[in-house]
């Protein structure tokens, strides 16, 4: 799914998101003392199908977004520009047809987290995608 990955953070790349996240998009999980805010994403399943000599792969993706401000303002401006960035995109997919990117299932908590300063609360909103996309 590297073929995903980098149509994703190309998408990002001087986008509103972006800037809000400074640049702190990862992969599956964020790097140890990673700077708040920023996104992780990864592929809560795949399942592929093969109709007809074609790959269909559906995928469920989730973003998680993380801030520590103490009021929601800034995780949900992050939503928000996820959302226009991500919502029914028609990304650019090496090697696959993109047919769909549909905004799913959104989960909204608030995490205590020990950071390099010190135990945080942190707002932590779970955004997931299907995706649809043939080979």
């Amino acid at each position: 799914m590297q073929a995903l990955s980098t149509a994703i953070y190309g998408k990002l790349a001087g986008s509103s998101l972006d800037t809000d996240i400074g640049g702190r998009l990862f992969k599956g999980e964020a790097p140890q003392g990673s700077q708040l805010p920023y996104v992780v994403f990864f592929i809560v399943s795949n399942v592929p199908e093969y109709p007809g000599g074609k790959t269909i792969e559906q995928v469920l993706l989730q973003f998680s977004l993380f801030s520590s401000a103490s009021g929601s303002t800034e995780i949900e401006t992050m939503l928000t520009h996820l959302r226009s960035l991500y919502d029914d995109v028609v990304l650019t997919i090496t090697g696959y047809t993109s047919i769909y990117f549909i905004r799913g299932n959104l989960t909204t908590m608030r995490d205590e987290i020990t950071t390099a300063d010190g135990t945080a609360g942190v707002w932590h909103y779970v955004q997931e995608y299907e995706i649809q996309m043939v080979k």
